[in-house]
């Protein structure tokens, strides 16, 4: 079994010719005299969960904020899909295909589950009273519940406002909704950190059923079972750069704990 002082990058590299559908390489992010971010590298491939973990202060927030387009970092340069990019905003990230769902959801409790799916994507009437700023409800409601059935997310209906909704079922909209409009990659910032069990069993099999329709996925967590139970490969923060990479199916959460450390001797591979 491989451990977080033998494990290489080299076993991890996409193939050739198949660039990482998300890179971030030598990120430096400073904060006044703060420099949360010292070089961070990471990479995502296509059709995989990747897990982002790291002790507090490790840089998890500042790195995904930085590939999300919150941040702007002072250095180092990001790519989708093997090309440079600069995401000066959220907006611009999406663009490029990469969606964020942080912990506190960003959901609006007052409209209904398919008005969520749409926000700010909304589907206008065809003719003159879409000109008006009509919407065509009904087409939402219909794609809103094909998505959400193909994804495997079970609410009772597509029109129950969120507010009604169990804590579950409202993490599964904010994923599903992301998943949707992703064309290259979702990050999750914790997505089952105030769930029960039974609720973030539904979370994770959503998130499997998007990495088998071959979404790339970046989950945080520090939940060192459950990153074992659903991602491919680990990253791991220390610092503000990248410690180890690691393949989930070698490793132990003793491991993982020894990266995270630095126990395990393995400052970068």
């Amino acid at each position: 079994m491989a451990t977080a002082a033998t494990a290489t990058a080299e076993n991890d590299k996409p193939a050739a010719g198949d660039p990482p559908v998300l890179e971030a390489r030598g990120i430096v992010k400073r904060f006044g005299h703060v420099e949360a971010l010292r070089g961070a590298d990471f990479t995502v491939g296509k059709g995989e969960v990747v897990a982002l973990i790291g002790d507090n202060g490790a840089g998890k927030s500042t790195l995904i904020k930085t590939l999300s387009g919150v941040h702007a970092p002072d250095e180092g340069e990001i790519r989708v899909g093997g090309r440079p990019v600069h995401f000066a905003t959220p907006v611009d990230a999406r663009r490029a295909g990469v969606e964020t769902v942080y912990q506190d959801l960003a959901v609006a409790d007052d409209l209904s589950v398919a008005a969520n799916l749409y926000l700010g994507r909304e589907i206008l009437r065809s003719g003159p009273l879409g000109r008006l700023g009509l919407l065509d409800k009904r087409a939402m409601r219909q794609g809103a519940a094909a998505a959400l059935a193909e994804l495997g997310v079970r609410i009772p209906r597509v029109t129950t406002p969120i507010a009604m909704l169990s804590g579950g079922q409202r993490q599964c909209v904010a994923v599903a909704r992301a998943i949707i409009w992703a064309t290259n990659v979702v990050i999750l910032d914790e997505p089952t950190a105030a769930l029960g069990v039974v609720q973030t069993g539904r979370v994770l099999d959503v998130v499997r059923r998007a990495r088998d329709a071959g979404m790339s996925v970046v989950l945080v967590s520090h939940n060192m079972p459950q990153v074992l139970e659903i991602a491919d490969r680990v990253e791991v923060l220390r610092l503000g750069r990248r410690a180890a990479r690691l393949r989930a199916d070698e490793v132990t959460t003793d491991d993982l704990v020894a990266a995270m450390t630095g126990s395990s001797g393995a400052e970068r591979d």
